[in-house]
């Protein structure tokens, strides 16, 4: 029996050994980049990187892939994988510290505290301090979820089990999601009604254009005196400059983000973390197996999981002679012109499956005979056609 393919990988950043030690004997971490089949990134920028020509998948372990060039890649036949759910726990969790903290004025108890730790009589000071500490309840308040994803779901349920009302948004509420949801959540038609109903808000939606600054000085004006927004998803989803006049004011009470920046750190009563979202040790091995599975799985099998730019796609192990794999753009007639490929070719297609996502295609062909040398260059001779991939034979070891 012939050995499985040897391939190597590229870590951008310290990816954790659980999720290295899932790869197959046969994978090895290359420290040179132009070798690597694949390369395991966490939140190194690569916006400006060149990719070798043998580079085949980038996989984040994390869900944002703002610092991966999706175009680029897509361009290329690079297939980029993300890891949603991997740390939603961990997310969940300080999510719902940041509602304490915005609640109750701890970090300012803490900080009267190591300020007068040298004073002898601070026992009896701290009893007349706290009251300028005093809080309130999170139980009965109204909690404002906008976005549903892995993270939001797990706020919202959390929250229900805590006592509060929430009501959530999302227009793209998958079916998923809307399994795992509580049924007590509440479900709003507009951003609208969560910005007047809601005690604290807390945001959960990726950053795109649509999503930029969509809390502005328009959207706080809705929302009710004395709001408290939380934001654990990125920092270009609030617009701060307007934020800090709703803060002065005192419109906005309180704001709690995970995103350290000249603006954000300077805000009156603002309580910013250094993006600690992920930062727990089973975050950052659910995110490093999750990341390293899938991309074995798609350099091995051609099987395509959680990527943010080719479509889901899975054939299973390839039981034929060979599994080809390409790439291409979702344009008319492209199916038609790989099966006539085969076809003329005296190549027997045993199984075949062509998903579509977007301006992109992905289609896994098995065939039944040894392929022609120049099967990959023929191929990629098909108008549309991006890149063109050998993923297993028979003959040269799985």
């Amino acid at each position: 029996m012939l050995a499985p393919k040897e391939r190597k990988i590229f870590c951008l950043n310290n990816i954790a050994d659980a999720g290295l030690a899932k790869f197959r004997k046969g994978y090895s971490i290359t420290e040179n980049i132009d070798e690597a089949a694949g390369i395991l990134v966490r939140s190194a920028d690569m916006k400006t990187m060149d990719f070798h020509e043998g580079l085949r998948a980038i996989a984040r372990a994390g869900a944002g892939v703002n610092n991966i060039p999706i175009d680029k890649c897509s361009e290329r036949g690079i297939v980029v994988f993300n890891t949603p759910g991997a740390n939603a726990n961990s997310v969940k969790e300080l999510v719902i510290a940041g509602l304490l903290l915005a609640s109750r004025d701890i970090y300012g108890g803490i900080s009267w505290i190591k300020n007068n730790s040298d004073n002898e009589d601070i026992t009896k000071l701290a009893e007349k301090a706290k009251k300028n500490f005093s809080g309130h309840e999170i139980k009965g308040k109204t909690l404002g979820v906008i976005g549903l994803g892995a993270i939001g779901v797990q706020v919202a349920n959390a929250a229900i089990s805590l006592g509060m009302q929430v009501l959530g948004y999302d227009p793209y509420l998958s079916l998923k999601s809307a399994w795992m949801l509580s049924p007590m959540v509440k479900h709003a038609d507009t951003p609208e009604e969560v910005y007047s109903a809601s005690d604290f808000i807390t945001i959960h939606v990726p950053a795109m254009d649509s999503t930029r600054h969509m809390i502005n000085a328009d959207a706080i004006s809705k929302m009710k005196s004395g709001i408290k927004i939380m934001n654990f998803a990125r920092d270009v989803l609030v617009d701060e400059e307007a934020l800090k006049d709703a803060m002065t004011s005192g419109h906005v009470k309180a704001y709690v983000s995970d995103f350290p920046n000249t603006m954000s750190v300077n805000l009156p009563n603002a309580i910013i973390l250094p993006h600690l979202g992920a930062s727990t040790e089973e975050a950052e091995e659910n995110c490093a197996i999750m990341a390293a599975l899938q991309l074995q799985d798609y350099l091995d099998n051609g099987n395509i999981t959680n990527s943010v730019n080719f479509p889901e796609t899975n054939a299973g192990t390839c039981g034929a002679e060979a599994r080809v794999a390409i790439l291409h753009r979702n344009i008319p007639n492209m199916l038609s012109g790989i099966t006539s490929f085969f076809g003329s070719n005296g190549l027997n297609i045993e199984n075949l499956i062509n998903r579509a996502r977007g301006s992109y295609a992905y289609t896994l062909v098995d065939i039944s005979h040894k392929m022609p040398d120049d099967t990959t260059e023929r191929l990629r001779e098909i108008n549309g056609v991006l890149r063109v991939r050998r993923v297993k034979e028979r003959s040269q070891g799985w």
